[in-house]
C-alpha cells in the first residue's frame, strides 16, 4: 500500500466494542440535540436541517482534509451526520407528509443508490477500501443517509407500529445481538454485517433519545433535551479520553478486522 493510502486509511478508527458503545451514544445524542434545535428552539425541521447540513459539510471537509486519523474530528463528523439525519428524517416524514413508512422506504432507496453508485464507481463498498478522498466522500454520504434512515425506522416502530420506546429499544438491541451472533458463527460478509449494524444503531439511539425527552404521557421521561444532550456529549467525550480509539489497521468487521475482499 502506498504512503498516501496508509495516511488515508489511518483516519478510519479501528472497530472495537468501544466503537459501538460510542456510536450508540452519539446516535442518541443526535436525536436529543436535533430535537432540541428543531423543537425546543422552535426553528422547525427545515431550518434546523439547514444548520446541521452546514455543520456536516464543514466536518466532512475537515475529516477529508486531515492527513491522519483524528478521533475528535472523526466523531464530530459522526455527530454531524446523526443530528442532520434526525431533522432531515423528521422533515421528510412529518413536514412533507409522507409518513414514517413512506419516509423509511424513500431513505432506504437513497441509501441503496448511494451504495450502488459507490460500488459502480470505485469497485468496492467495504470500508477498508477507503484510501482516497473520493472514497471517503462516498463513505460519509452513505453514513449520513444511514443515520437518516435509522431515525425514520425508530419513529416508525415506536409510534406507527405502536411498540413504544422500550419495546423498540429491545427490538433493535436484539437485532444487533443477532448480527453479533452472525459475525461470530456464520460466514456472512463482514461488510454486510458492518453496514447492517451501523444502520441499526441509529434507530436504537433514536428510540432511546425519545424515551429520555418525550412527555411522560407518551411513554418518555420528559427530561430536558438540552440537559440530556449535554450528558450524552460528556459521556462520548469521556469515552474518547479514557479509551482513545486507534487508527484501523485492517478491514471493519463488528469487532475484528478482516482482509479486504473488494465487496
Amino acid at each position: 500500500m502506498s504512503s498516501s493510502a496508509r495516511e488515508a486509511w489511518s483516519k478510519v478508527p479501528e472497530v472495537t466494542l468501544m466503537f459501538w458503545v460510542v456510536k450508540i451514544a452519539a446516535t442518541t445524542l443526535g436525536e436529543t440535540a436535533g430535537d432540541a434545535i428543531s423543537m425546543s428552539l422552535n426553528l422547525g425541521y427545515l431550518v434546523a436541517s439547514g444548520i446541521f447540513l452546514a455543520i456536516f459539510v464543514a466536518a466532512v471537509a475537515a475529516q477529508i482534509a486531515a492527513r491522519r486519523f483524528h478521533p475528535w474530528v472523526y466523531w464530530t463528523t459522526i455527530l454531524a451526520t446523526t443530528t442532520v439525519g434526525t431533522t432531515l428524517a423528521d422533515y421528510a416524514t412529518r413536514s412533507l407528509g409522507i409518513g414514517y413508512a413512506g419516509g423509511s422506504t424513500l431513505l432506504l432507496g437513497l441509501l441503496l443508490v448511494s451504495l450502488l453508485v459507490w460500488h459502480r464507481t470505485l469497485g468496492a463498498i467495504s470500508v477498508n477500501s477507503i484510501v482516497t478522498a473520493r472514497a471517503e466522500g462516498f463513505y460519509w454520504v452513505t453514513v449520513m443517509l444511514s443515520q437518516t434512515l435509522g431515525t425514520a425506522l425508530g419513529d416508525w416502530t415506536a409510534d406507527t407500529a405502536g411498540i413504544g420506546y422500550g419495546g423498540s429499544a429491545l427490538l433493535f438491541g436484539g437485532m444487533l445481538l443477532l448480527l453479533a451472533f452472525a459475525y461470530r458463527w456464520t460466514r456472512i460478509s463482514n461488510t454486510v454485517l458492518f453496514w447492517a449494524a451501523f444502520i441499526l444503531t441509529r434507530p436504537l439511539g433514536a428510540v432511546v433519545g425519545d424515551f429520555l425527552d418525550k412527555p411522560i404521557v407518551d411513554g418518555g421521561l420528559a427530561l430536558s433535551r438540552f440537559a440530556a444532550s449535554a450528558v450524552l456529549l460528556l459521556f462520548v467525550g469521556l469515552c474518547l479520553v479514557v479509551a482513545p480509539p486507534r487508527a484501523a489497521r485492517g478491514g471493519h468487521g463488528l469487532v475484528r478486522a478482516e482482509p479486504d475482499t473488494g465487496s
